[in-house]
Formats: structure tokens, C-alpha cells, sequence
């Protein structure tokens, strides 16, 4: 009787681990978020708030973003250097963007992370979470 509690109870801790290890995993994500645009003297500076709470700190991110203009065609693509985001820590980026009136974007959306060193394959991008604290839309 003893030994067949202990396999069962064996059974149930690994049932359990898996069932934790799967939420970790669906949880597992990278915010980003777009904080603020501010006129400047190159054009707008942009400001992102980032949090890596994936499973790995990220080494080397940068993101390819796609901007429209009040016309709702792309204005421009460019790819941004967020540097490293240590996880479970937020990170604050700022980008002046030369040539670019911020009255003017009305949507930005990131296409790709053409670089993410650290986490597995493909894990920046399935683990993106975009949102606005302004009135420009923000997706990824």
C-alpha cells in the first residue's frame, strides 16, 4: 500500500510541475509600450517603456517599427536598438526620430525583431505584448 501512495503521490507532483511549467510558459512575455511622443528639434522623440518577462534576459533586442502618417500610409520603417532587457526589469528607451512630425503618426507596429539574443528562437516575437498610453495605436 505504501509504495502504491508513493507512486501516485509521485505522479501528482509531476502532474503539478507540468501544469506550472506550462503557465510559466504561457506567461513568459515581452511588454512593450509606447509611452509618449514629444516634438523635438531633429522631429519626435519617442519614448517606450520595455519589460522582459520572458524566460532568458535579453542580451541584444532591436525592433523594426512601421510608422503611418495621418493619410494611413506607412510613413517610414526603421529598426530600433533597445539594447539589453535583464528580466523581470523594465527599461525605458528613448528615440528621436529625425524628419518625423509626431502630430502626424497615427499608428505604429512592430513588424519583426530582426535581433533578440538571449531567449530561444522566435520567443521575442510569440511573447510580444504592445499597448498605448496614448492616443496612437500601438501593435506588434
Amino acid at each position: 500500500m505504501t509504495v502504491r501512495f508513493a507512486a501516485v503521490a509521485a505522479g501528482m507532483v509531476m502532474a503539478v510541475s507540468s501544469v506550472c511549467q506550462a503557465q510559466d510558459a504561457a506567461t513568459a512575455k515581452l511588454d512593450v509600450e509606447l509611452n509618449a511622443l514629444a516634438p523635438s528639434q531633429k522631429g519626435c522623440m519617442m519614448t517606450f517603456v520595455a519589460e522582459n518577462n520572458l524566460q532568458a534576459p535579453i542580451n541584444k533586442i532591436s525592433f523594426e517599427l512601421a510608422f503611418f502618417n495621418d493619410k494611413n500610409a506607412v510613413d517610414r520603417i526603421t529598426v530600433l536598438d533597445f539594447r539589453d532587457l535583464p528580466q523581470g526589469k523594465k527599461r525605458v528607451r528613448q528615440f528621436d526620430m529625425p524628419n518625423v512630425k509626431c502630430e502626424t503618426v497615427t499608428r505604429i507596429i512592430i513588424n519583426d525583431t530582426p535581433v533578440c539574443d538571449g531567449p530561444a528562437t522566435g520567443e521575442c516575437m510569440k511573447g510580444l505584448v504592445t499597448r498605448s498610453q496614448i492616443s496612437v495605436p500601438f501593435e506588434g
